[in-house]
């Protein structure tokens, strides 16, 4: 069954120019300077403060540093963030800390 998923993946990303992030859920992570950030398709937020964010996605977590960070918008599936970024961490599987 897996290798009927990963096929028809690879047809409709291949033959039908669907973008990869739309077919495998990727998130879409668009950084503009170091003032602002643009998370599409999380599934969640798991951790604010001012300085870190962690930001959950279908097969992982994003991990924003910076400084004075707010959320300028929380919508669904996007996540606006404003401040100083310093640092964005996209990791697959689960938080390495337990915080």
């Amino acid at each position: 069954m897996k290798q009927i998923k990963a096929r028809m993946k690879n047809f409709l990303t291949d033959h039908l120019n669907l973008p990869d992030d739309i077919v495998y859920n990727y998130p879409r992570v668009t950084l503009i300077g170091q003032i602002h950030l643009y998370i599409e398709n999380h599934t969640g937020l798991i951790k604010f403060e001012s300085n870190e964010i962690e930001v959950r996605h279908a097969t992982g977590i994003i991990k924003v540093i910076g400084k004075n960070m707010v959320i300028k918008n929380l919508l669904k599936e996007e996540i606006v963030i404003e401040g100083h970024i310093d640092n964005v961490n996209v990791t697959k599987g689960e938080r390495s800390d337990s915080n």
